[in-house]
């Protein structure tokens, strides 16, 4: 087992990792930027150490200033969290290069999910089902047109690098296409760096369910049941929820075999998740592997009583997966809400000021992951999540109320915050009745 790690993170994910170590009896090294340094993860971890100013590319995408900080206070393990260099193959390898583990899969692994053109030709070769498209690279608009007439309007052009709706144009005839093409090749260039862009079938109305894997080293994998992850404004989750409405036993036996066979037939290790549309038939297609812990990985383990992140360094150390896991059952039903800094009534404008109330719920089933506090400055350099609220019920109809009663129980004052529309959600009949897929926000109706 590790004896120290470091959390190449901040925030609520950061102090998430932070006690999960602290629970193995692992020492723990927070890094930081100037803009956190009040922050709550630098206070929890064993040691701190300043990595630089505000701007993430000076400091959490700063891999060599990340990498002294692990070599001055004797780190033997890298955790990545997620977003900034969870997905960054290069980075994996320099952990590696310099004698430290990093906690996610090894970067050829990374390289080959991070590129979604790639992984739905490795899943398509794997008999995976994915979504009618192109099986590389679109080059030009010309080639776009071709292969639109081939699978049929609508289509979606995605950038191959992307991810959170960047460079994504959904284009729903011929005359689109020329401008639809540029406009996202150029959008993915400015995000990514990589302006390669990929064309598929556009699924109308799926729902965005994904499945939560495990691998251990020894080859074995497991999968701890899906995820529905269809309330999502521009393409960025808002509400999580485990199990899916619309899955029963006999389909999430079958999606999940299918994430298992993904997950080794690109020799996955460590945790991840396979996502998948399901359309309205319950036909489901791969759409991409994520090769990291989720944000909304706090679902699963209300479900299922395992300890995601404990998992996951076990896994990297080494360990074989305990019996248990190879025979889970979910028991009742668990929903996040991501609580942002944001305006919905402004168009959901971030709201980056001070906090000067704090209180968060309570009560049988209600956890809550966050970092902040009364008197805490949310940066501007980052994004505006200021933490997850979680409940868990025995079916879910109590946990859609659960949930209900938690959000009028949070005070945060000072910034705006979603926590007003969610209350909205939770009250909506169509969320309630489960009868809802990822076109929900787009009909939905929040007067504040």
């Amino acid at each position: 087992m590790f004896k120290k790690i470091l959390i190449a993170n901040r925030g609520e994910i950061a102090l998430r990792i932070i006690r999960a170590c602290h629970e193995l009896g692992i020492k723990t090294v927070a890094v930081y930027s100037t803009a956190d340094e009040y922050s709550l993860h630098v206070k929890f971890a064993d040691e701190a150490v300043c990595i630089g100013p505000g701007p993430s590319k000076e400091s959490y995408l700063n891999i060599p200033r990340i990498i002294a900080a692990g070599e001055i206070t004797n780190a033997d393990a890298i955790h990545p969290g997620y977003g900034f260099l969870a997905e960054d193959a290069n980075f994996s390898r320099i952990c590696a290069e310099n004698n430290f583990t990093f906690i996610g899969p090894p970067p050829e692994v990374i390289s080959s999910m991070g590129d979604k053109a790639q992984a739905k030709t490795t899943m398509r070769e794997a008999n995976v089902p994915v979504i009618p498209g192109s099986q590389d690279i679109v080059k030009s608009p010309r080639e776009a047109i071709t292969l639109a007439e081939k699978v049929g309007y609508p289509v979606i052009l995605k950038a191959s690098a992307g991810g959170g709706g960047r460079g994504m144009r959904l284009v729903r005839n011929e005359e689109e296409i020329a401008l639809a093409y540029r406009t996202a090749h150029a959008e993915a260039e400015t995000a990514f760096g990589n302006g390669d862009i990929y064309l598929e079938k556009y699924i109308e109305n799926p729902r965005h369910i994904e499945v939560q894997i495990l691998g251990d080293m020894n080859g074995n994998v497991v999968h701890l049941g899906e995820r529905e992850c269809s309330v999502q404004r521009r393409h960025q989750k808002l509400v999580e929820e485990s199990p899916s409405a619309a899955v029963d036993e006999e389909l999430r036996k079958k999606i999940g075999d299918t994430a298992i066979k993904a997950a080794k037939t690109v020799g996955y290790y460590g945790v991840g998740t396979v996502e998948f549309l399901l359309d309205k038939d319950k036909n489901f297609y791969f759409m991409e592997m994520n090769t990291r812990i989720q944000v909304e990985h706090p679902v699963t383990e209300m479900v299922t009583g395992v300890d995601l992140i404990k998992q996951q360094i076990r896994m990297h150390a080494g360990e074989t997966f305990p019996e248990f896991l190879y025979d889970f059952k979910l028991r009742g039903h668990a929903i996040e809400c991501r609580i942002n800094a944001e305006d919905p009534l402004k168009n959901f404008n971030p709201s980056p000021r001070k906090i000067t109330s704090f209180h968060m719920p309570g009560g049988k089933g209600v956890r809550v992951d966050t970092h902040a506090y009364a008197g805490y400055e949310i940066p501007t350099y980052y994004d505006s999540m200021i933490g997850k609220l979680i409940v868990s019920a025995s079916t879910r109809q109590r946990a859609v109320i659960r949930m209900e009663r938690a959000l009028e129980e949070c005070i945060i004052e000072g910034p705006k915050t979603t926590i007003p529309f969610q209350r909205a959600i939770m009250m909506d009949d169509r969320f309630k009745s489960g009868e809802y897929d990822t076109s929900f926000l787009e009909t939905f109706e929040f007067n504040g």
